[in-house]
């Protein structure tokens, strides 16, 4: 279970999707009018990042190496496709405000970046809580860009008026643009907070960490930037350097060249 929880805080925090990884910039930015709007398409991508985990880590003996992209693209545009049927029958307001960005929640690189980099390689409830994590921290990040963008450009939380009457809504911040300016804000502020608490001594290794490319040194055997591969490491470690035999023929050869 400590294993779970690690997952857990590093979809929240290490290695948030939006604010550390800097993935699935499209829905990030064009949905995020709103916080409800944020909320519902990061909670939909938690549901189909989680199950896709788990049935891609089940079947991870089965699927041949060879195809393992293809079928990982059938599971995951089959829980795509339940849960936007869920969503049109159940939450039609949320359906007609997400669009066309629930179906490319399929082409999503979260969702397959952890697919291929986490879930083929480890058991069923470790990958559960690796997507469970991601998504959590996707959500996250979309209801931060969502409501900040919402406050801003219309002075309203979740629909709920907070601003006084007198405010005029800077309607930028629901218009395309407003995306890419709270993004920059909210990753500004993290880089204040990480870079002032390193002054003052502190651990800030936990905030917008991402990957160090230290392989060599990384304890997590799911990164997809992990490169070094301690078996073969090894294996070449216990084998010498043998000198190359140049035969007589060859030295001929190639004073003949010359």
């Amino acid at each position: 279970m400590n294993r779970a929880g690690e997952r857990l805080v590093n979809g929240i925090i290490r290695e948030n999707p939006t604010f550390v990884l800097t993935l699935g910039m499209c829905p990030t930015l064009a949905v995020t009018t709103s916080a409800v709007n944020g909320l519902g398409m990061g909670l939909t991508t938690m549901v189909v990042l989680a199950l896709s985990n788990v049935f891609i880590s089940l079947l991870r003996h089965v699927i041949p190496d060879k195809v393992r992209i293809p079928a990982f693209i059938v599971i995951i545009a089959s829980f795509v496709t339940v849960a936007q049927l869920l969503l049109q029958g159940f939450i039609p307001f949320l359906y007609d405000a997400l669009g066309i960005y629930i179906p490319l929640i399929v082409v999503n690189c979260i969702i397959l970046g952890r697919a291929e980099a986490y879930a083929y390689k480890n058991p069923v409830i470790p990958s559960l809580f690796d997507g469970i994590g991601m998504g959590l921290g996707f959500s996250v990040a979309l209801t931060c860009i969502g409501a900040v963008r919402e406050l801003l450009g219309a002075g309203e939380i979740f629909g709920i008026r907070v601003m006084p009457e007198s405010y005029v809504p800077v309607s930028i911040f629901i218009m395309a643009p407003g995306a890419f300016f709270v993004l920059a804000l909210l990753t500004a502020i993290q880089n204040k907070v990480r870079i002032n608490g390193e002054r003052r001594g502190k651990d800030m290794s936990k905030i917008q960490s991402g990957c160090s490319s230290d392989c060599m040194n990384c304890a997590d055997a799911g990164c997809a930037h992990r490169l070094y591969d301690e078996k073969a490491d090894s294996a070449s470690a216990g084998k010498k350097a043998e000198p190359e035999e140049i035969t007589i023929e060859e030295i001929k050869e190639d004073e003949d060249n010359d």
